[in-house]
This record gives C-alpha cells, structure tokens and sequence, in this order.
C-alpha cells in the first residue's frame, strides 16, 4: 500500500493527481443561473452533491471565481439540471470557456425552459431539475487557516421536475434515466445497473431515507 502526502506525491508514478481519481463517482453539477442583468449561465461542475435531506440542501464549489458563483451570489438562486449519458456531449460544450454574457444554452443547441420559482431557466431536456435558493457561501480555507479561492455555494432546494416518463411504481426510474458522473482525468461513469442493500435493523429505511 503506498502512502504520500497529496504535495510529495512521486509525478513518476502519479504524473496526473490521483486524488479526485479517489473520490469518484461524483454526480455532475449541471448548474444554471441568472444575473439580476439577465444574463444566463449554464456550467457543470465536478464538486456536486447532497448535504441534507431536510431541508433538501445541495451544494456546488467554484474553483476560482466563476460565473456560477457569482451570478448564484448576485441572484440568491441557482437550479441544478440532471446531466445524463444522451446529454454528455451537449453538457461537456457547455464547459467551453466563452464570454461574459454568452449563452452556454446557444453554444450547446440546449433549449431552456421555465423554472416555477425561481428566475433561472433550467435545461429542457434534462429530467430533473432542482430550483435552489443560495442559504450560505463558504471560502474555503486550508488546514492552516488560510482562505482560498475555492467557493462552496449551498442552496436549499424549494422546487422539483421530473419527467414522469421515468416514475416506476412511485419511484425514479435511476437506470432508465443514465445519470452521469464524473471520475478522475478525462473519465465519466453512466449509472446503467443498481442493486438494493438492506439497511441493518434500526438504521434507517432505506426506501423512505434514500
């Protein structure tokens, strides 16, 4: 078993930081945003995920500042688009560093469509969407204290879409509808098999805590 410290690692052995490589699969933050301007932004990002169930709260971090971030601090809102495989190659456009007020939606031929309560479009085409409201904005800092310019912005979620093409006997239908996640390098991973695992006795029901 090798050991390392993350800033010692040998770049003969490692010349690409295994790190994220490690912590992986990580779902796809499919994030779109509106300025109090206008201006609409979509951008996914690698650092995504769930942090409670109640209040619903999801979060996103921003490594240097970037318009997602900035537009989410300047509205209070964000929406989260679900990323799947039919979607991978009109989500990896909408990476593409453009101009300020340019339309990742108009880059990636993605038609936007209308969010209930807040003023962010979210992804037509993706099957579900989850309109945020912004509940805290952390500056990360290193062990020492120091603040980085990494950003993790939280949102508690007041709105959901789903397509109900993909409900299953009062579930979502996960398989049918191939999320993407992100892995280490240039590498994704397509959830196209799921297997249940009893919760042990006491633990939680695993159908009402998903």
């Amino acid at each position: 078993m090798l050991f390392f410290e993350p800033h010692k690692r040998d770049k003969t052995l490692f010349p690409w930081d295994p790190f994220k490589a490690m912590i992986a699969p990580r779902p796809v933050g499919w994030i779109s945003t509106r300025n109090r301007a206008g201006q609409v932004n979509l951008a996914p990002y690698s650092f995504f995920n769930a942090f409670s169930g109640a209040p619903p709260i999801v979060g996103f971090c921003s490594e240097g500042q970037k318009d997602s971030q900035t537009f989410a601090a300047d509205s209070g809102e964000f929406v989260w688009n679900m990323a799947t495989y039919d979607l991978r190659d009109k989500m990896n456009m909408t990476s593409a560093p453009l101009g300020r007020g340019d339309s990742e939606f108009v880059h990636a031929g993605l038609e936007t469509a209308p969010c209930e309560l807040v003023r962010a479009p979210r992804v037509a085409a993706s099957p579900c969407a989850l309109e945020c409201k912004v509940t805290q904005m952390l500056t990360l800092t290193d062990k020492d204290g120091n603040a980085t310019d990494r950003t993790l912005v939280l949102g508690q979620v007041i709105g959901l879409h789903v397509d109900e093409r993909y409900l299953k006997d009062g579930m979502i239908d996960i398989v049918a509808m191939r999320p993407i996640a992100r892995c280490g390098y240039q590498d994704y991973t397509a959830i196209e098999r799921v297997f249940p695992l009893k919760r042990p006795e006491g633990a939680g029901n695993s159908a009402a805590g998903g």
